[in-house]
């Protein structure tokens, strides 16, 4: 049961081992692309590509839908950023239960995006928990966990990828150990529990005002959704690198200082190395600048405060 390319790492791993898998549960077509046509999810898209029986139901809350699942008989669900609710009757009807591969050390950052709150933070380890589930908000008990450093250069999309590996490499192991019966839990710990929320399109928004090292961890955690960016000119400009540079700001923040992109910030000088015009082919800044000049002094705008 999953939903994005980290879900589908995790089906190929239980593909690859041999077990027989008789359900794959993906959230529905979305629309995506400029066309805005449907388009199925990477777990759909795979499991499509083995012959698996794949299901998108809009939910799980209805009587069919819990019956449905009830009568597959599986052993167990494995759950991996499925995206959808498990009710009470889901959770109790596969014989061994539901194991949920979480990209998180639980419980920090439980919740929908674990992996972007993370690097935000400026956390310096992350991994993968292997949890059983119950009805609580990734609050079950944690069958096997392992840390994994995060690199001072992640991106959401690269720690994503690497933590699906470990992940698929993690829940090989908790089903074998769950079906001889040697698979047992620890309750989490009551202390140092932090709620990942999702990333909302207006956080991609460039504060200048604050620090040019949290501004740097924000555009290597948005790239490629919602994406970084700043307005200039009536027009919306993403950020696809950029470098800190600490130190003081040397300016008001928002100003560019120099005419290779250095803009001030609230703490700091953050350097935009790649940019993109909406539209247009993402360049490297002195490519960007000769088709769109932003001249040394130019004020950048600074988010309005509520």
């Amino acid at each position: 049961m999953g939903t994005p390319a980290f879900a589908a790492t995790i089906l190929g791993a239980l593909i690859a081992a041999g077990h027989r898998i008789v359900a794959v549960y993906t959230q529905p077509p979305r629309p995506a692309g400029r066309g805005h046509r449907l388009q199925p999810s990477a777990v759909q898209s795979l499991a499509a590509k083995h012959g698996l029986t794949h299901r998108c139901p809009v939910t799980l809350r209805n009587e069919d839908e819990q019956a449905a699942f009830a009568a597959l008989g599986a052993d167990a669900a494995v759950v991996a950023a499925y995206g959808l609710i498990l009710p009470k009757s889901v959770l109790a009807a596969p014989r061994l239960g539901c194991l949920n591969v979480h990209a998180s050390l639980l419980p920090r950052w439980r919740g929908a995006a674990p992996i972007p709150r993370a690097l935000l933070a400026g956390d310096r380890e992350t991994g993968i928990t292997i949890m059983q589930m119950e009805e609580g908000l990734d609050t079950g008990p944690i069958m096997l966990q392992e840390r994994v450093p995060i690199a001072s250069d992640a991106t959401s999309v690269g720690l994503s990828a690497e933590l699906a590996i470990l992940g698929g490499r993690l829940v090989l192991p908790a089903l074998d150990r769950a079906a001889e019966g040697s698979l047992h839990g620890t309750p989490q710990p009551p202390d140092g529990i932090t709620y990942a929320s999702k990333v909302s399109r207006e956080e991609g928004r460039l504060d200048w005002r604050q620090p040019s090292t949290d501004l740097e961890r924000r555009v290597r955690t948005f790239d490629p959704w919602p994406g970084s960016f700043f307005e200039i000119a009536d027009e919306r400009i993403r950020v696809l690198a950029a470098i800190d540079l600490p130190g003081p700001a040397g300016g008001i923040p928002g100003t560019v200082l120099d005419d290779r992109l250095a803009i001030a910030c609230g703490e700091g000088v953050l350097r935009l190395l790649r940019l993109q015009r909406s539209g247009r082919t993402a360049l490297d800044a002195p490519f960007f600048l000769r088709g769109f000049p932003i001249p040394p002094g130019t004020r950048l705008p600074c988010p309005a405060t509520s």
